[in-house]
């Protein structure tokens, strides 16, 4: 056991100019162009040391995150925080429903149910949050998540409902 603390700096960008820049795109050309650079990454995803997106990880329907678990997401026991879970998987399953929404049309996540499965801990596999639309109606949508490895071995599953903005 060491008494060194740790620190972490990060950076971020003002959304407030990308919102607006958001309205006129649709879900998928919003989520490609922050893919290309065009657009900055929202704050979570550097506050929780998401990699980089890329646009083939952004389709119609799918949204693919990844992670490298890290000391910094552990909980008092030692394993990767269920909140760290819960936001990877809802960033996953909410950007799979805003790649289907038209210009103009936004979301917020109504309901988000996870099961953790097993354990992550730093130093071990990355893993990737892919999220897949089930349906969406003109009011709502829903989706499912998983985190899994490269070797395919689950870790988590979640369900969102996400109330549609019109």
């Amino acid at each position: 056991m060491t008494d060194q603390p740790r620190q972490r700096t990060y950076t971020w960008a003002d959304m407030t100019p990308t919102l607006e820049t958001a309205r006129r795109l649709s879900g998928l050309e919003y989520l490609h162009a922050i893919a290309r650079g065009e657009l900055p990454p929202a704050p979570i995803g550097m506050t929780l040391g998401m990699e980089p997106l890329r646009a083939e990880d952004f389709t119609e329907g799918r949204a693919v995150f990844r992670l490298k678990p890290q000391e910094f997401h552990h909980n008092p026991i030692g394993s990767v925080h269920g909140g760290v879970f819960a936001t990877l998987l809802d960033s996953a399953v909410g950007c799979a429903v805003h790649s289907t929404l038209p210009a103009g049309v936004g979301y917020t996540t109504l309901e988000l149910k996870f099961n953790c499965i097993r354990p992550l801990f730093a130093g071990g596999p990355e893993v990737q949050a892919i999220g897949q639309v089930v349906a969406v109606t003109r009011q709502t949508a829903i989706a499912e998540g998983r985190i899994v490895d490269d070797a395919g071995k689950l870790y988590a599953h979640a369900t969102t409902t996400c109330l549609l903005l019109r």
